[in-house]
């Protein structure tokens, strides 16, 4: 799909659409559940953070993990004055999410837990001590009108349908599910407004014995269908609907993949809207920029939306690792705002303090909050602890 921008416009994807160059496409994104691998490790890591950070919150931690049939492997540099028997929390997590049978192929009861962990660097804590950023980078944040959490569509309805699929688990009102489970819903645009959902996939891990048939009306009856808007159902164009499309999903978790530490960049983030710089988040203190700037980019550009001075933005924060002061940092409205892109980076350099430690404090990042982030996303979450999410900085913008 050919891509139209003038000379002043970065590339973008076709969510991007200016009104000017509106057309009908399709735009698709994922979730998966706690139970995913990749996410066992992330909320594994971020519980170790958690343990520390509540202890000690000038901890500095940078935690990864694997997880495979029968292992959780936990590696990474800390410096913490804080404590955490990281078998006992890495087992409890596991069993918490729910595995917690040798039925599932990963049992908290049984599973091993190795850990490789070093002191953070003395080179990186210099540049830290002073105030400067760990780590050099590039950070984004986005917010659109689609949703009254100011988030693009496709990733709001993709997370709605896994956390549906964690919540009538954990009931019990389907007890034939599993932990294991992905999401996805493509949603058809007209320039910028979603106007249908045109695809919706799940994927559930399951008891053996359950029939198909039976999970694919259990899904559509339980799942689906109180999760999907129904303005965005277009009866004379049904939804397309692929569950456990493979035929069964028996053998699932980290008996049947690999788990890593921030392997879903995407699903924590937008959806694939708008750019990503590439760092995750889970895992890391908020020293790290790769998630405490990511945070303030999302503040900021939530109250840009927020204050009615755009329609939709993406804002870029870089750093160098060790400096204090962000060495860029960009405003794009692709055109949506009722002032200058240049004037709205004006705006939110004189509204926002972009050091590290400012950051840290505006957005209160020293408190063990960070593995309720670790599942169904980052943004557009309405939770106290998510103080990213706050519209409290709109009349400051609007001033000027």
């Amino acid at each position: 799909m050919s891509s139209m921008t003038s000379k002043t416009e970065m590339p973008s994807p076709a969510a991007h659409t200016t009104p000017e160059t509106a057309r009908a496409y399709l735009f698709t994104s994922e979730s998966v559940t706690e139970g995913h691998p990749d996410k066992i490790a992330d909320q594994i890591s971020d519980g170790v953070l958690d343990a520390l950070i509540g202890q000690d919150p000038a901890s500095r931690v940078a935690c990864e993990v694997l997880v495979t049939t029968g292992l959780a492997f936990v590696a990474g540099e800390i410096s913490s004055k804080g404590y955490v028997e990281i078998p006992r929390l890495v087992r409890q997590i596991i069993g918490e999410i729910g595995y917690d049978s040798a039925e599932y192929g990963f049992d908290s009861h049984t599973c091993a837990v190795i850990t490789a962990i070093d002191d953070q660097s003395g080179d990186i804590a210099m540049g830290v001590d002073k105030g400067g950023a760990g780590d050099q980078g590039l950070m984004f944040g986005y917010a659109c009108r689609e949703t009254p959490e100011l988030m693009p569509m496709p990733i709001m309805l993709a997370h709605r349908l896994t956390r549906r699929l964690a919540e009538v688990r954990r009931s019990g009102q389907l007890p034939y599910l599993r932990p294991d489970g992905k999401s996805q819903v493509t949603i058809e645009y007209e320039g910028n407004r979603p106007v249908r959902i045109d695809t919706v996939v799940v994927s559930t891990q399951h008891h053996a014995d359950v029939k198909q048939a039976q999970i694919a009306a259990d899904l559509k009856e339980i799942v689906i269908g109180p999760a999907l808007p129904p303005e965005l159902i277009d009866p004379k164009r049904p939804i397309k609907f692929y569950i456990n499309p493979t035929g069964q999903f028996v053998k699932g978790g980290p008996m049947a993949d690999t788990g890593l530490t921030g392997r879903k960049i995407i699903a924590d983030t937008y959806g694939g809207v708008g750019s990503h710089g590439g760092g995750a988040f889970s895992g890391k203190d908020p020293s790290k920029v790769d998630r405490s700037a990511s945070y303030a980019a999302r503040h900021i550009a939530k109250n840009l939306v927020a204050s009615d001075l755009c329609e939709r933005c993406e804002i870029q924060i870089a750093y160098a690792i060790g400096e204090p002061d962000p060495v860029s940092v960009m405003v794009n409205t692709w055109g949506t705002g009722t002032l200058p892109d240049a004037e709205l980076t004006r705006r939110v350099k004189a509204v926002w303090d972009l050091k590290p430690l400012s950051i840290i404090r505006d957005l209160d990042l020293r408190r063990p909050i960070y593995r309720r982030t670790a599942a169904y996303g980052h943004f557009g979450r309405e939770e106290d602890t998510f103080t990213w999410e706050k519209t409290n900085r709109v009349d400051d913008l609007r001033r000027g």
